[in-house]
């Protein structure tokens, strides 16, 4: 068999590189090829030639029938690892943001190692199914300074996956406890010793003023990226968003800042969003919209809501805001369904929000601007390694989106194991 036919045989076993033709090989890994007729999200239809496990180059080609989308690995940017897969034992789920924290708190009695390590690793193999390479998770620090086991064992649980898929985790504290400096201290110097974020949650706290300061200060002295819970409710007078904004333009603050939730902003009118819009773009904070969770706990009126638990995408991106999307919480106390894959809850956030066609500068939410919000340096297809990269039998970006074709899925190079 000549060296074209035996990589036709077998790229019929594996189906991401049905597309590819045998071009000069140089070895039997076939890090020289041609990836044809693919859809990247942004650039349009060609070939795509890869050399040394990385793509060299993207050249006009002739359609065919089945075209493939290759495009950047998901980036979960805010998910909760340490809270998921706990619904089986919650006996009352359902109600609001309270009454989730009250049952989920209550849960905690059940976290053992072995306990946090199994939903833990489930929820991430999740996450790499769904075609993510990097993720950050939240992790519950509670009420001492020292880390707490979900910390370790999630820390645990990154260094053994790291070869599929990037783990990082963001310490979620109270803002009230960070307004105490040795609490912040201790907190921070632990976060910055397993490179994770600086969190907490933020609503109209006491004390809110000097945890921000602490919190910048120490981000700044440690070198650590900063991740809120902020405003996520529907209740007048919630202004923790703008709060944060004005202590980034404050400390002058070059690190990247995350902020998940801001649900209220759906109470400002045009003059205050635009106000508050234009702090957050000056400041560089990129906002998180967590549809999934937001829409089962907000503006619960006890029948149908009549008002959407969501932040505002379309107007924070027109001002030149970043915006991500993420998947939040599954099967647990707040959201008891879920899913751990980021383009879901972007197929979500594009029904709730409206964010209309062309779809492919919104697959930006779940890949550039959420690695950006991160502090991580986005991945882009010309360049990348294979690695990096994922591949969908899908013909359109709407269709990929949909979910209808299936989960993204690695680029099986090289192909040691199927020769």
């Amino acid at each position: 068999m000549d060296e074209q036919a035996c990589f036709e045989a077998v790229a019929q076993r594996v189906p991401s590189l049905r597309h590819f033709r045998c071009d000069q090989l140089q070895d039997p890994t076939f890090m020289k090829a041609v990836l044809q007729d693919v859809i990247v999200p942004g650039m349009g239809r060609g070939d795509l030639r890869i050399e040394n496990g990385r793509v060299a180059a993207f050249d006009p080609s002739r359609p065919t029938k089945e075209p493939r989308i290759v495009m950047p690995a998901l980036v979960e940017a805010h998910c909760h690892l340490d809270k998921c897969h706990t619904l089986h034992r919650l006996a009352d789920v359902g109600g609001d943001l309270s009454a989730a924290l009250a049952a989920q708190a209550q849960d905690k009695s059940n976290w053992t190692e072995d306990d946090i390590r199994s939903r833990a690793a489930r929820g991430l193999a999740e996450l790499e199914a769904a075609g993510c390479g990097r993720v950050r998770s939240h992790v519950d620090w509670g009420n001492e300074t020292a880390a707490p086991l979900n910390w370790t064992i999630l820390n645990e649980l990154a260094t053994d996956q790291r070869e599929r898929s990037v783990l990082s985790l963001a310490a979620l504290t109270a803002i009230t406890q960070m307004a105490d400096p040795g609490f912040a201290g201790s907190v921070a110097r632990a976060v910055a010793g397993h490179g994770g974020a600086l969190g907490a949650f933020v609503l109209q706290h006491a004390g809110r003023t000097e945890g921000l300061d602490n919190m910048f200060t120490l981000a700044d002295r440690y070198g650590l990226a900063l991740d809120f819970h902020v405003d996520e409710g529907l209740a007048p007078g919630l202004d923790g968003l703008e709060a944060i904004a004005d202590t980034a333009l404050r400390h002058r603050f070059e690190g990247p800042v995350l902020c998940g939730h801001a649900c209220a902003l759906m109470n400002l009118g045009s003059a205050d969003l635009a106000r508050v819009a234009d702090k957050l773009a000056r400041a560089g904070v990129f906002v998180a919209a967590l549809p999934t969770t937001n829409l089962y706990l907000q503006g619960r009126t006890g029948g149908t809501p009549d008002r959407r638990g969501l932040t505002r995408l379309r107007e924070l991106a027109a001002a030149g805001v970043p915006i991500v999307v993420g998947s939040d919480n599954v099967a647990d106390a707040f959201c008891p369904v879920g899913q751990h894959d980021p383009m879901a809850a972007l197929h979500l956030a594009i029904l709730a929000a409206h964010l209309d066609p062309p779809f492919d500068p919104w697959l930006d939410l779940v890949t550039t601007n959420a690695a950006r919000a991160l502090g991580q340096t986005p991945v882009t297809v010309i360049g990348a390694a294979l690695t990096d990269l994922r591949i969908s039998p899908a013909r359109d970006i709407a269709e990929l989106i949909s979910g209808r074709a299936g989960p993204l899925l690695p680029i099986a190079l090289p192909l040691e194991a199927d020769q």
